[in-house]
């Protein structure tokens, strides 16, 4: 009997129990249009311009925020300069809002990128229906970023530190380098960057030297042993800071018997000077100079000591050596 098959190809295999047998599909047909975009589930020509749209996007935003950050940073300063307004708007404010002008660029161009692909597009729809939620789930899972922004900008408006003022910080003394919207850059009189999160700038103890009057007053320690005379010392001390040419000779400036210490009289001087940058290097001028003066003078400059007093041992009686040497019990003596 001949096979149906055979005679009539139409016959579907399935009939008589035999799979279907399928024509491998050529190598081309992978690499066509139809197989990709049937693969990609999207238009082949509309997926090249989106990824075309968003490249140029990006490329935009990074060269346009370049260049308002560059014209910003050099022709801002001689635009308020040339209306008077440097004044009202210092270095710090010209910093913060350059920040925030490039920052919104960015946002600019992410939202249109967002906006180029529809899938993002209907996610960012979603996002926006839900934005009370949304925003509260952000601002816990962000809030140590969003806290170093508010701190930056509260810091500009009501500007407790500026760039370029010297300050104490936690024991350290330098001047603001820089202040981001993230973060403040101490540089200290080593040349060491301390970088400082604003909300902690903004809630920590900060001693700001150039608030106001620049003009500093700097203690420096002095000690003299008990028989120096005071008097003699406060002359020299007094005689050696006016010789300095960074001290204000107009300001007062006053030698204070402060403690009588252990092993010495500690007496300390106070002078203005210019300003906090100058007063260190002043002080050990005239730390300097003091001690050469007493040195020369015989005014003793004491150290800390100690009176050791050394007793004699009592006599032995040649009977309770004796009786020691019988007894079999260890003798101890303690004084």
């Amino acid at each position: 009997m001949a096979d149906p098959v055979v005679k009539n190809p139409a016959i579907s295999t399935q009939l008589i129990g035999q799979s279907p047998v399928s024509e491998p599909a050529s190598i081309k047909e992978y690499f066509s249009i139809n197989y990709i975009e049937k693969v990609l589930g999207t238009n082949l020509w509309d997926l090249v311009t989106t990824v075309f749209s968003i490249l140029v996007i990006i490329l935009a935003t990074i060269l346009i925020a370049r260049i308002v950050d560059e014209l910003l940073k050099k022709h801002i300063p001689r635009i308020l300069e040339a209306s008077k307004m440097n004044k009202e708007f210092d270095e710090t404010s010209h910093a913060m809002t350059r920040r925030l002008i490039v920052a919104a660029i960015y946002t600019i161009g992410i939202l249109m990128i967002i906006l180029q692909i529809p899938s993002l597009n209907r996610v960012a729809i979603a996002m926006l229906a839900g934005a009370g939620v949304a925003g509260l789930a952000i601002g816990f899972a962000a809030q140590d970023s969003l806290s170093n922004v508010i701190s930056g900008i509260l810091l500009v408006i009501f500007k407790p530190i500026r760039i370029g003022d010297y300050v104490n910080f936690k024991g350290e003394y330098g001047h603001i380098e820089d202040l981001t919207l993230r973060h403040t850059i101490v540089c200290t009189w080593d040349l060491r960057r301390i970088i400082v999160p604003n909300s902690l700038m903004s809630r920590d103890y900060i001693v700001n030297w150039s608030l106001g009057s620049p003009e500093t007053i700097w203690p420096v320690d002095f000690g003299i042993g008990y028989s120096s005379d005071i008097d003699k010392a406060r002359s020299i001390i007094l005689e050696e800071t006016k010789r300095h040419p960074h001290v204000l000779k107009d300001e007062e400036i006053n030698v204070r018997l402060t403690e009588l210490g252990d092993f010495a009289v500690n007496l300390r001087l106070t002078f203005h000077v210019p300003n906090r940058g100058l007063a260190f290097d002043t002080g050990c001028d005239i730390r300097e100079a003091v001690k050469k003066r007493f040195d020369a003078d015989g005014i003793e400059i004491p150290y800390p000591y100690r009176n050791i007093v050394l007793q004699r041992q009592p006599e032995v009686v040649p009977e309770t050596v004796s009786s020691l040497k019988q007894s079999s019990e260890p003798y101890y003596h303690e004084e």
